[in-house]
């Protein structure tokens, strides 16, 4: 909002990547800029989101389409980041429920991860998502994306539950759940040595 009470929508923050304020003008090249930019990231989250990596690379490009066709409703409050976060698992929970709805749903059980954060990332961090991964893979949906909004996407527990649309408890219970069933799997895969964390 501004000093007269008017809400301001489509205006990158100060500081903020001068892309962004290009792209939301409509300038092509900028979008296409910060679209490539994001990719990565985008198939990371919907990766840790969903079961294999059958459906990653469909809902990784309708994620990007729902960002850019989006991008003029950023406000600016907040980390762009932050944003495109919300984005990208609004658009992969909607994607899965419609592959439930319409019984659609392909499965691969392929650990492998699509995409690594950075191109200089060392291996070890490489293979600690993978085996990440390939851990979440093992726990229920519901528990799942409790995780990784919270854990990886650093919501809090209200703001996890206001966006699955679930009460606050479940959502601790589902948390506690997948914390428990994520250890004993590291443990048992010896990720992990007993009863030490990662």
């Amino acid at each position: 909002m501004t000093s007269t009470g008017r809400e301001v929508v489509g205006k990158a923050r100060p500081g903020a990547d001068p892309r962004i304020q290009a792209a939301i003008q409509g300038r092509r090249e900028a979008a296409e800029s910060l679209l490539m930019e994001l990719l990565p990231r985008v198939r990371n989250l919907v990766r840790y989101l969903v079961h294999g990596d059958g459906e990653v690379e469909d809902i990784s490009q309708e994620a990007l389409i729902a960002l850019l066709r989006g991008l003029s409703t950023y406000r600016g409050e907040g980390q762009f980041q932050s944003w495109v976060d919300r984005v990208v698992a609004r658009t992969t929970f909607a994607w899965l429920k419609r592959a439930r709805g319409n019984e659609a749903r392909r499965g691969d059980d392929s650990a492998e991860l699509m995409a690594v954060p950075s191109e200089d990332a060392p291996p070890d961090e490489y293979v600690h998502r993978r085996r990440m991964v390939m851990l979440l893979d093992r726990i229920p949906d519901e528990q799942r994306h409790a995780m990784v909004l919270h854990h990886v996407l650093g919501m809090s527990v209200s703001e996890v539950s206001d966006e699955l649309g679930i009460p606050f408890e479940t959502i601790r219970s589902r948390l506690r759940l997948g914390r428990t069933a994520l250890r004993a799997l590291a443990t048992e895969d010896g990720s992990v040595p007993d009863g030490g964390t990662e």
